[in-house]
C-alpha cells in the first residue's frame, strides 16, 4: 500500500477559525517535509467578508496579519490549493480534521488525516504521562484538545492555544514532531 512518501515530498497541517455563522474566516497552513517533518512554508488566509461577521476568536485574526493573504473565499482557497500542489502536497493533517474538512469542501481532493485520532492514545503518543486518565482503549478520558495535549506532552502547564489559524497549525505540527511517528502511523486517522 502506497503512503505519503510515495505520493509527495511534503504534507500540510491546516487549521481554520470560524465566525458566529460557522463560516470559515481564516485558514492557517504549515507545509512540512514528509521525511523529517521540518517546516518549509507557512501560509495564512483571511476571508474579509466572513471575518467582518466576527467570531469568538476574531481578535486573534490580527496575529500574523502582515503575512496574511486577504481575499474572497473562492480566490483564497484556490490560491491555497495551488500552493499545496506546488509543494507536491497530497495529504492534509488537522487536529479534529473532520471539522476542518467539513468546512472546506473545496479541498476535498486531498487526503485528510486526523492528528487527534493518534495524539490522544497512549499507545501512539509516548509523551502522554502515565498519570493521565485513560479509557480502557488507551484514549485520554477527557480534555483531548490541542491545548491540553500539548501541555501533557511538554509539561508546560502555562501553554495556551491562541486560536489563530496559523499559530494553531504550527502547534499541531509541533504535536506531530514531538510524537516523532512515521507518517504511515496516521493511516488510522484517515478520513
Amino acid at each position: 500500500m502506497a503512503f505519503l512518501y510515495d505520493r509527495g515530498a511534503h504534507f500540510a497541517v491546516l487549521d481554520t477559525e470560524t465566525n458566529w455563522d460557522d463560516a470559515v474566516m481564516s485558514v492557517g497552513v504549515a507545509i512540512a517535509d514528509a521525511a523529517d517533518m521540518t517546516l518549509k512554508k507557512v501560509a495564512y488566509y483571511i476571508f474579509p467578508e466572513e471575518a467582518a461577521r466576527g467570531g469568538i476568536f476574531e481578535a486573534q485574526l490580527s496575529l500574523y496579519a502582515g503575512r496574511a493573504v486577504r481575499a474572497g473565499r473562492a480566490y483564497g482557497l484556490n490560491a491555497l490549493s495551488e500552493l499545496l500542489l506546488s509543494y507536491g502536497v497530497n495529504a492534509v493533517f488537522a487536529y479534529n480534521a473532520r471539522f476542518d474538512k467539513g468546512h472546506l469542501p473545496e479541498l476535498s481532493g486531498f487526503d485528510w488525516y486526523d492528528i487527534m485520532r493518534i495524539a490522544v492514545y497512549k499507545q501512539y503518543n509516548p509523551l502522554l504521562p502515565e498519570t493521565a486518565e485513560f479509557c480502557s482503549t488507551g484514549r485520554l478520558r477527557r480534555r483531548c484538545g490541542v491545548e491540553n495535549v500539548l501541555r501533557l506532552m511538554t509539561g508546560d502547564s502555562a501553554y495556551a492555544e491562541t486560536h489563530n489559524a496559523l499559530r494553531d497549525a504550527l502547534d499541531e505540527l509541533k504535536i506531530m514532531q514531538l510524537m516523532a511517528l512515521p507518517l504511515s502511523a496516521y493511516e488510522a486517522g484517515k478520513l
